[in-house]
């Protein structure tokens, strides 16, 4: 005897999966595969989704962590979080043809800081100790030049030589709000500080979390689709744990803790910037196989940002 489903209404976030900079960095990857015949190597994950990397490694793409790891004569591939200045010198110092599949709004930060440095600024620098992104943009200064700034409280602490001096920057997949503290923080004891041009964080890591705001209070469960070091996937959960929901971070269905989902009523789902939508059919997939699933997509915003495959690809 086959008992009915109970009934669950599922609030899908939008936007939400692949930012524009993810799309380019997979698709430098695909490209240079076909251009070059596989192997092409990618120092450290193009980007961080195991899905995605396992699909590239299955195609030809092998995966290091260092550039000794790279035989002489294969191209390589910079993933999209940005490295320090001294890996494309090395690469070259080897003669090895690399593509730098860098997001361009990290490059942009990139050329910030430099600018600053050279303008005699010192950076307090707003982001996650040991995330690539953070190496790769302290990578671009001299030792020295930046101070890395994680919570509230080191910016309570810090001490500088010089408060006419400062500037900040911010790794691009922080937490909107938790920056926006920070930021305060800096500017309330070092009034002089320079702000960057423009905001550091990026667009589809504000759209995603303005969207998960969106739909946060409608829903008894948050469902997030991205990897453990996936920072923007990460501040998607918080986004939605700080307005009261309770946030799961998985990456594929089979993470699902059915006890944990119980039998709520209302689902909210979302996916962090390194995720593709495929993921998102394969959890609504095994929620329908548990639950009479009625599906509902709140749109935050339209994105159509897209990056252009570096020259050296496309020439």
């Amino acid at each position: 005897m086959s008992f009915p489903k109970p009934p669950l209404h599922v609030v899908i976030a939008a936007p939400r999966g692949f930012c524009a900079g993810v799309d380019r960095a997979i698709k430098i990857v695909e490209v240079a595969l076909d251009r070059y015949g596989p192997p092409v190597y990618v120092r450290h994950e193009i980007v961080h989704n195991r899905f995605v990397v396992d699909r590239l490694r299955g195609m030809g793409a092998v995966f290091v962590e260092e550039l000794d790891d790279v035989p002489d004569g294969r191209p390589v591939i910079f993933s999209a979080h940005g490295v320090p200045k001294v890996v494309p010198a090395a690469a070259q110092a080897r003669g090895l043809e690399y593509v730098d599949a860098t997001c361009p709004l990290v490059s942009k930060v990139h050329r910030q800081a430099q600018r600053l440095v050279e303008a005699g600024k010192h950076i307090l620098f707003i982001g996650h100790a040991g995330h690539p992104e953070v190496i790769g943009t302290f990578g671009q200064v001299p030792e020295g030049g930046m101070t890395l700034v994680e919570t509230v409280e080191d910016a309570e602490r810090i001490e500088v030589s010089n408060e006419e001096n400062l500037s900040f920057l911010t790794q691009t997949t922080l937490s909107v709000d938790d920056t926006a503290e920070i930021v305060g923080t800096l500017q309330r004891r070092f009034p002089s500080i320079r702000a960057p041009r423009g905001e550091d964080i990026c667009y589809a890591t504000s759209n995603r979390q303005a969207a998960v705001k969106g739909i946060a209070a409608r829903c008894e469960r948050m469902l997030v689709i991205g990897a453990p070091n996936s920072s923007n996937s990460l501040r998607l959960a918080e986004v939605a744990e700080r307005l009261g929901t309770p946030s799961r971070l998985i990456q594929r269905a089979t993470d699902i803790d059915w006890d944990w989902l119980g039998t709520p009523a209302t689902v909210g789902v979302t996916a962090g910037a390194s995720a593709p939508e495929l993921l998102v059919r394969e959890v609504m997939g095994a929620l329908s196989e548990r639950f009479e699933v009625t599906e509902e997509e709140e749109a935050h915003v339209n994105e159509d940002m897209v990056f252009k495959l570096p020259r050296e690809l496309v020439a």
